[in-house]
């Protein structure tokens, strides 16, 4: 049996925000393995052993570039460390002038994206003298670069810690800007069912079979609770089968808007800020100290 450490204990509860016994008797009893533990806790707690991840825990911006045809489109995610930062102005532009470089020379991977000529310079170098000057350190973490089938359309939301791209066949401006507000509100996985992640699904009927284990359900039932588990996912994290946020009669589903405004979704690409980066723990006057500090040394450049 694999040994469970403290930190590991520490980390899971970190991820998790369960007791601290349970987080040890889930390790102890997936053997070490993290994932499966918390499969184990959220049978065991339900969906607050998935708290943490919704918590976003990095800083940064998200940002959106649109050629003026509407055809070609950038999203691009900068971390940093703190939100100060994130809120400078030379940080902001860093990631602003990034996404139109990816739409104009369109680099593979964020790597060739660093070696592209900026200012007198590289990105890579402007990154790094900004690091020096600022004395926080930054990145440009990922980027999705869209030819469109249709029109494309964008929402930033929450100081640009979410962004979307959208790309709308048929429909109008509204349609686009609605359905883009209604993908950074409830932040579906996938458009249907065909582009969600089979790890997901397959663990989602993992914990709904032993929940229906656990509460006495017959053994010849169980494959068939957790399918019915496993539709009720599935709708809920599919783009065309959630309901619209903006339904006036809250049951009309995005596929049913789309189909009465003869409009399809080609596809879209959400980024929440920080998504499953664990940042660094500090208390409050250490950040403070830190973000003061940080401001003194740019006043001084």
């Amino acid at each position: 049996m694999a040994e469970v450490t403290a930190g590991m204990v520490k980390e899971l509860r970190e991820k998790t925000d369960a007791p601290m016994m349970e987080c040890k008797k889930a390790l102890s009893e997936a053997e070490g393995d993290m994932v499966r533990a918390e499969e184990i806790l959220r049978v065991k707690l339900g969906n607050k052993a998935t708290k943490a991840a919704a918590r976003i825990t990095a800083e940064g911006v998200v940002a959106v570039h649109i050629s003026n045809d509407g055809k070609l489109g950038v999203i691009l995610e900068g971390n940093c460390e703190t939100d100060f930062v994130a809120k400078n102005d030379d940080f902001i532009a860093l990631v602003k002038n990034a996404a139109a470089l990816v739409a104009d020379k369109a680099p593979a991977d964020v790597a060739a994206l660093s070696a592209l000529p900026m200012g007198e310079g590289t990105v890579e170098s402007t990154r790094t003298a900004l690091v020096g000057r600022i004395g926080e350190n930054m990145t440009l973490r990922r980027f999705q670069r869209v030819e469109a089938k249709g029109q494309l359309h964008f929402y930033i939301h929450g100081g640009a810690k979410i962004g979307v791209l959208l790309d709308l066949v048929g429909g109008d401006a509204q349609l686009g800007k609605d359905l883009s507000m209604h993908i950074a509100a409830s932040k579906p996985k996938a458009l249907d069912a065909s582009g969600v992640d089979a790890a997901l699904i397959d663990s989602e009927r993992r914990i709904a079979i032993e929940k229906a284990r656990e509460s006495g359900k017959p053994e010849n039932m169980l494959e068939k609770i957790a399918e019915g588990s496993v539709q009720k996912f599935l709708k809920e994290v599919t783009l065309l089968n959630q309901v619209f946020v903006k339904a006036e009669d809250g049951k009309q589903t995005v596929e049913q808007l789309l189909k009465a405004k003869g409009a399809t979704v080609a596809g879209f690409t959400l980024y929440v800020v920080g998504e499953g980066i664990e940042k660094k723990s500090s208390d409050f006057a250490a950040e403070v100290a830190q973000q003061a500090a940080a401001a003194a040394a740019a006043a001084q450049k």
